[in-house]
């Protein structure tokens, strides 16, 4: 009885560590669907919900506000922004936030949900 217990305690360590790695957005975007979808570390997330909300790392902010954001951010990291676009976002809107961040030589990466296959 007493090994079982063992195989529950590994088995609920493992899942307790396996779970901090999963860091979801938080915040209700719907993304584009990719058939090849990379994972990459987010150092710093730029959202834009369905209605036009701007979001750096869960900060509301306007669009005239990113570029200062952007900036204290970037500073120390490696200068990777990952955009979390809603799908229903105007592709204008995701040109600008891409350019700032590009004018602060910082990579973009743009975040979608694996594609479903049937």
């Amino acid at each position: 009885m007493s090994s079982m217990t063992d195989i529950i305690f590994l088995l609920l360590i493992f899942f307790m560590l396996t779970s901090n790695f999963i860091t979801p957005s938080g915040l209700p975007v719907k993304l584009p669907s990719s058939k090849s979808s990379n994972i990459v570390m987010q150092k710093v997330t730029v959202t834009i919900t369905s209605d036009l909300q701007y979001f750096v790392n869960a900060k509301k902010t306007s669009l005239n506000g990113i570029e200062g954001l952007l900036r204290n951010e970037l500073t120390g990291n490696d200068g990777v922004v990952v955009l979390h676009i809603d799908k229903e976002v105007p592709v204008e809107h995701l040109v600008k936030v891409a350019g700032l961040a590009t004018s602060m030589n910082a990579k973009v990466t743009v975040a979608t949900s694996p594609e479903l296959t049937p």
